[in-house]
């Protein structure tokens, strides 16, 4: 079995949901340092105890219990953008693995809730505190984790195309610009009201905290 099949088989078991808690940059990231450098099948919390035994059984080692300096398995969560508070700053929208979230520079931002896959990375980026994980509808599938690596891949294809740098940040923050939201087809000065009143309110919950 070539290293390439068996970096395969091991990102179909992984969930997808590109959260770099196993301290990789991704999903399939991951599945290249168990394949080719034997790294510990038991760094995925999206996974979970079930993921770590399909890993187990497909590479014939023992199921060992999630690394909690990794994180635990909690249930699917899915972002919610409090969008009077959003200041369109973009910066959700740059740290989102699979641009489940579309806005625009100084405009708010929204939650594409089918896309997301709870990867939590948006809240960090977010200063002005404006975004919740909150439970999602359902369960996390097969079907979602392909269609969340496709979204992933597209993701990268644009910034490798956009940019040399592809993996450094000026490529991230330059490249991964999701389509315009609807508030963009306001008239301007509805525009720079909409965005005043974002950064009073900022301004307001800052010095209340």
């Amino acid at each position: 079995m070539s290293s390439l099949s068996l970096i395969d088989r091991i990102d179909a078991v992984l969930p997808q949901t590109q959260c770099t808690k196993c301290g990789y940059d991704g999903c399939r990231p991951y599945a290249q340092a168990i394949a080719i450098d034997g790294a510990a099948i038991n760094r995925c919390p999206p996974g979970g105890q079930a993921g770590i035994k399909a890993l187990a059984a497909l590479l014939d080692l023992p199921a060992l219990a999630l690394d909690p300096q990794c994180g635990e398995h909690l249930p699917l969560t899915v972002a919610l953008i409090d969008e009077p508070h959003c200041i369109g700053c973009t910066l959700c929208i740059q740290a989102c693995p699979v641009d489940a979230i579309v806005g625009a520079n100084k405009l708010m931002h929204t939650v594409l809730t089918d896309r997301c896959t709870g990867c939590d990375l948006c809240v960090a980026s977010c200063p002005v505190d404006c975004i919740a994980m909150v439970p999602a509808a359902g369960e996390w599938t097969p079907a979602l984790a392909n269609a969340a690596r496709e979204h992933h891949q597209q993701r990268q294809r644009r910034l490798d195309a956009s940019h040399e740098e592809s993996f450094g940040l000026a490529a991230r923050t330059l490249a991964n610009k999701a389509p315009l939201s609807l508030a963009a087809g306001t008239d301007a000065a509805s525009r720079q009201q909409v965005i005043a009143d974002a950064l009073a309110r900022a301004r307001a919950r800052r010095q209340k905290q």
